[in-house]
């Protein structure tokens, strides 16, 4: 990574703030809980997060943190379906216009890659490309 996704969870996240309005302090409870502890509570707070975010879809620097902080699930439990979850939500942010435009696009798209190659997508990507290449055209 070219850039530390914790710092920009934290940047992220106090962007968010406008964008959540009266939920912003349901907001700061989850992500302190999320932060400051571990295994089941830590997970617990991250799905409330990511209720949160269904909520708010348009909310991009939220949905830009969870984005990242998915990206720490990762970290700390390699499983695919926390790969699924940040795919997912890195396709739902890059397919918005008004997202892209925002700081975090790069980053995200560079997560989304991440996402894409734990779960061996890159991989398979290539073999479809050769397998394209070989394949005989019509005519041949």
């Amino acid at each position: 990574m070219r850039f530390d996704p914790a710092l920009a969870a934290q940047e992220a996240f106090y962007k968010a703030e406008a964008e959540l309005g009266s939920d912003w302090d349901t907001a700061v409870e989850l992500e302190q809980t999320f932060s400051s502890n571990a295994g089941s509570t830590a997970r617990e707070a991250y799905e409330g997060l990511l209720a949160l975010a269904r909520q708010y879809p348009t909310a991009y620097s939220f949905q830009a943190f969870c984005i990242y902080i998915t990206w720490q699930q990762v970290t700390e439990e390699t499983i695919a379906r926390h790969f699924e979850t940040g795919m997912k939500l890195s396709e739902a942010y890059l397919a918005s216009r008004e997202a892209r435009i925002a700081r975090d696009a790069e980053r995200i798209e560079e997560l989304h890659g991440s996402f894409r190659a734990g779960l061996g997508l890159e991989e398979q990507d290539e073999l479809q490309l050769e397998y394209k290449r070989d394949t005989p055209k019509g005519g041949d």
